[in-house]
């Protein structure tokens, strides 16, 4: 399935990675915009960023990394136990991780919309630890899927991709539209992130809450729920296993 995924963005998998690659942009867009300068999405800006805090004289948080960085491994850790417990339904595993991801960003949104959330408060980091956790559980699911360029999250080895095996860098230019579409996804979430966020904090994440759920219900409605299995032979019959073929007493 995921090499399946990989030739065409009509296969229901690269439908529901490329809506949560557009889902990162407004998860980010609401934690660095929102949140006070984190990305729980992102983990290696959250490192830089982490870097820079810990330098001082920036103005930027140390703590809301280091919860970020926390929520992320925790729930890449329940991530790869998920993935290891339903290794034997691929469509079971990603209900499973969607619906959580879903919950994680609702519980996280409604929190925004009906507590006093300030940049620095006990209440911020809670947000930005849920929706890290989340993040980790969905990194972990895409990183078991392996589908080349549609990590969701990360750009650089995607964009490196895109010019490296283009026409211009020597490359026969197959997947450029994958890639293309991943970038894409991504840059449309940022701005869709941004510009939700003048409405008020928590209508982004709603918003990624909303896509993961329809994204989820897409894809239960187009994959099978078990792959089919391969034709078993019929047992031999009593009196076959009674008279051998001559030479095989």
């Amino acid at each position: 399935m995921p090499a399946q995924a990989a030739r065409s963005l009509h296969h229901p998998l690269a439908r529901a990675l490329l809506a949560l690659t557009f889902t990162t942009g407004l998860i980010d867009a609401t934690c660095y915009l929102g949140l006070g300068h984190v990305f729980t999405a992102n983990m290696t800006g959250n490192v830089i960023l982490l870097g820079f805090g810990i330098a001082g004289g920036y103005g930027l948080p140390v703590v809301a990394p280091l919860v970020s960085l926390g929520g992320f491994l925790a729930g890449a850790a329940v991530g790869g136990r998920l993935a290891r417990r339903l290794d034997h339904s691929h469509r079971t595993h990603i209900t499973y991780a969607l619906a959580g991801e879903a919950a994680c960003l609702a519980v996280a949104a409604l929190a925004l919309a009906v507590v006093n959330v300030r940049v620095g408060a006990f209440s911020a980091y809670a947000v930005i630890a849920v929706i890290a956790v989340a993040m980790g559980v969905r990194n972990a699911t895409t990183r078991g899927l392996g589908v080349p360029d549609l990590t969701t999250t990360v750009l650089t080895g995607t964009l490196t991709a895109l010019a490296s095996e283009s026409p211009a860098g020597g490359g026969s230019g197959r997947g450029t539209l994958r890639r293309g579409a991943a970038a894409s996804s991504m840059l449309l979430g940022a701005l869709a992130g941004a510009l939700l966020l003048k409405i008020s904090v928590a209508v982004p994440l709603l918003a990624a809450a909303a896509i993961a759920v329809a994204a989820l219900l897409a894809y239960r409605t187009t994959v099978p729920l078990t792959p089919a299995r391969a034709a078993i032979p019929a047992a031999p019959s009593s009196a076959a296993r009674r008279d051998p073929p001559a030479g095989q007493a």
